[in-house]
């Protein structure tokens, strides 16, 4: 078997070429937004809290997230071909499975963070230190890794029947399996269905720590203090729903042998809208990363003027 052919949006090429135009300008407004907040929480010191080192993490995990299935669809539209190898497209499974994994585990780990902030002040410190975030953000990364290659080798341990057409813009797994034989795929729905039991364990547990969290807010007497605690909760929470619901619903609603608009979207909404809202979500709200990303920029604008001035003294400009 020597590969896949990826189908895209469309068999016209003018409007293949359209559709990954459209995803270039998304893939360098998540490229830009995610670098901002990775530089931002990286050089300001003010930023230096468990809070932002994860963000920073979840930043860099987008960044993974995106550039698994955007580039290549990006190359393969302006190259005219859908046309991937078998090697490239386990590859693009494990990094998109591992990704997505680890992107749950990464949320699950940040509403803890939130949750002992708000709900456990006076132990925050003592619990929440460096060592315990270096480990948390290793955690993340080590289960990511781990998911992804079970989904994998469990995948392509599979036969492929008929035509390796893939109705999709990357390799897909769900569309992937509908390629198989017989009930080998079995496998496979077994790996499904023990992560899906993670990622359900880790849903719980992220709705069990915001009713905490805002049981304790909705009981703090100053306005100034819950209206601090819900800029810090509200994006991370509206990330949590983005992301688990569109991908749950993708991953476990029937797949026809021709997929519709809203499979198209659904999909394009777990696999490229969250990277690219996120820095806007968490940054919106947030006063610190506002105050921080515009002391970025003064400073760039100032090191321009300097430099302005330096050559304009040198040249006579």
């Amino acid at each position: 078997m020597s590969g896949f052919l990826l189908l895209g949006f469309s068999a016209k090429p003018q409007q293949e070429v359209f559709y990954a135009s459209v995803f270039l300008v998304l893939y360098v407004l998540a490229l830009a937004g995610n670098m901002l907040i990775i530089t931002t929480t990286s050089l300001d010191d003010s930023l230096q809290s468990p809070m932002y080192f994860f963000l920073k993490h979840l930043s860099l995990l987008d960044l993974c997230y995106i550039s698994v299935t955007v580039l290549r669809f990006i190359y393969n539209s302006f190259k005219h071909s859908g046309n991937i190898s078998l090697w490239e497209c386990i590859v693009q499974c494990f990094a998109l499975v591992s990704c997505c994994s680890a992107e749950v585990a990464m949320l699950t780990v940040m509403s803890y963070d939130r949750y002992l902030a708000i709900c456990l002040p006076l132990r925050y410190e003592i619990i929440m230190n460096v060592r315990t975030c270096v480990h948390g953000v290793i955690g993340v990364w080590v289960s990511g890794t781990i998911s992804g290659a079970m989904h994998t080798a469990a995948t392509f341990s599979i036969h492929f029947c008929g035509p390796h057409i893939i109705h999709q813009f990357f390799c897909d797994v769900p569309q992937l399996l509908r390629l198989s034989c017989s009930s080998e795929f079995m496998s496979e729905v077994d790996v499904t269905l023990f992560t899906a039991f993670l990622s359900f364990l880790c849903f719980l547990f992220i709705g069990f720590s915001y009713v905490q969290i805002f049981s304790s807010v909705l009981r703090m007497p100053s306005a100034e203090g819950r209206a601090k605690a819900f800029s810090t909760c509200l994006p991370h929470l509206a990330v949590v729903v983005l992301f688990l619901s569109t991908s749950t619903f993708e991953y476990f609603k029937p797949h026809s042998d021709s997929p519709t608009a809203l499979d198209m979207l659904l999909t394009i909404i777990y696999t490229v809208v969250p990277p690219t809202l996120n820095p806007a979500i968490y940054s919106l709200r947030n006063k610190a990363l506002k105050l921080a990303l515009k002391k970025i920029f003064q400073r760039r604008k100032e090191a321009l003027n300097s430099i302005h001035s330096l050559l304009g003294d040198k040249f006579n400009i």
